[in-house]
């Protein structure tokens, strides 16, 4: 297995898109590094100073719900959090991690096995995921969300997928 080690940071059920990324900031932030400044500010203030690229979140239930605001994935992946581990996520929240390019990953199992500060492997491409001993299959995306992810998030596979495409 080629796995890459990441950190977890552990959350519980209902956190919602204002706790993710705080409301007053939505029309006035748009960098992505004043995005991560203020990333989980009013759950964990000390998460923004403390995250390190490649750190998942590992939350329970519900994770996003609330409004579909963007900068709540937008905040997370600019701090360099590459994964999102949750017993559930609200719809809107799943959807805009994928259009984000941040992988969402549900796994009800695995939140109560996992601690603050303890230490996971991911295996993205065997599709697994070991935390506390055990091993995790990674649910199947679909092709075409598979291929958003891969490029990054939907902008750029869009980008991509019409460069250089003339204008009728």
């Amino acid at each position: 297995m080629t796995a890459t080690l990441h950190r977890c940071w552990v959350y519980g059920d209902d956190v919602n898109t204002d706790v993710i990324f705080p409301g007053k900031y939505t029309y006035t932030i748009t960098d992505p590094a004043a995005l991560a400044a203020h990333a989980l500010e009013d759950l964990d203030p000390a998460f923004a100073e403390q995250v390190r690229p490649g750190d998942v979140i590992v939350a329970g239930r519900n994770w996003g719900c609330g409004s579909s605001r963007e900068q709540a994935v937008s905040a997370l992946k600019a701090a360099g959090v590459p994964v999102i581990i949750a017993a559930s996520f609200s719809r809107i929240y799943f959807r805009n991690c994928i259009n984000q390019g941040l992988l969402p990953v549900a796994l009800p199992a695995l939140r109560d096995l996992v601690r603050a500060g303890d230490t996971i492997a991911i295996d993205r491409a065997a599709g697994q995921i070991v935390a506390a001993g055990r091993t995790f299959a990674i649910p199947p995306l679909s092709p075409s969300v598979q291929a958003i992810l891969d490029a990054g998030g939907l902008i750029p596979m869009l980008r991509a997928r019409f460069a250089g495409e003339r204008a009728p």
